[in-house]
């Protein structure tokens, strides 16, 4: 939640995540937020989750970060834009 649409949110944690070793996706969501699925070792989805709670990248404003564990359908192989 936050200035995270049109500031390049999801092209900057696709690459810190694919940096960490993660699959798994970053999607605008019609409220103005974006959805993060993060697969991993827990290490690495925690060191993405921090940077998303520092701010994310420098053109975003991040207000709010939820998280809760998920387990995708399907296999992630890579992490992607949606």
């Amino acid at each position: 939640y936050g200035r995270v649409q049109g500031v390049g949110f999801r092209y900057t944690t696709q690459y810190e995540a694919k940096k960490l070793g993660l699959t798994g996706y970053a999607k605008n969501l019609d409220d103005g937020s974006v959805e993060v699925v993060a697969c991993g070792e827990e290490g690495q989805v925690e060191k993405l989750m921090q940077w998303l709670k520092s701010g994310g990248p420098r053109s975003a404003r991040v207000e709010r970060v939820l998280s809760e564990p998920h387990h995708p359908s399907g296999e992630l192989t890579d992490f992607r834009i949606r």
